[in-house]
């Protein structure tokens, strides 16, 4: 389990505490502090991951001062990418279904959604280490092109295990 999980686990209150303990209840509560946790998780991803788009921001104007406006086309695509992979975690469907819900989300898949969210917070540091290097070759053309790929490979890489993560969510 995250720590997400076993701190909301943890701050659950007499009652609540009473409640978990009745046939039926039990396991509602524990999908819904795992929803929870999930949710928890995914904010903070969103928020990490929009640190490092705001770094491209202050790249593209270093770049632009040093080197011209003809690598703005690129820099740009890479930062619709990295906003596109930030709004599909920020909506992405939450851990868990509803007892009315069409997609029902069983105990192993949620272990394979946490599993994936630990991966997404792997890929930030992917990331983080492909923008030091985006930074760093801001005014040189050869370091650029090649500090770009990198940057495009990791938010590709980080964007294709999102789309796993969702295929668990719907089973296609």
């Amino acid at each position: 389990m995250s720590a997400n999980y076993e701190n909301i686990r943890r701050q659950r209150g007499a009652i609540e505490a009473f409640f978990g303990n009745l046939p039926g209840y039990k396991g509602y509560k524990e999908k819904e502090m795992r929803r929870e946790a999930d949710r928890l998780l995914r904010e903070a991803l969103v928020r990490d991951y929009t640190i490092q788009l705001d770094r491209i921001t202050a790249v593209q104007n270093r770049v632009l001062e040093a080197l011209g406006v003809e690598w703005m086309s690129a820099l740009g695509a890479l930062k619709t990418a990295l906003q596109t992979l930030i709004d599909r975690i920020r909506h992405a469907p939450q851990g868990y279904a509803g007892f009315f819900d069409a997609v029902r989300v069983k105990e192993e898949q949620l272990d394979q959604l946490e599993a994936f969210d630990q991966q997404l917070v792997g890929e930030l540091e992917k990331i983080k280490t492909a923008l030091d290097a985006l930074e760093s070759a801001a005014g040189d053309p050869v370091a650029l092109q090649t500090a770009l790929a990198q940057a495009n490979q990791a938010v590709r890489a980080t964007t294709d295990l999102f789309a796993q993560r969702n295929k668990v969510m719907t089973g296609v």
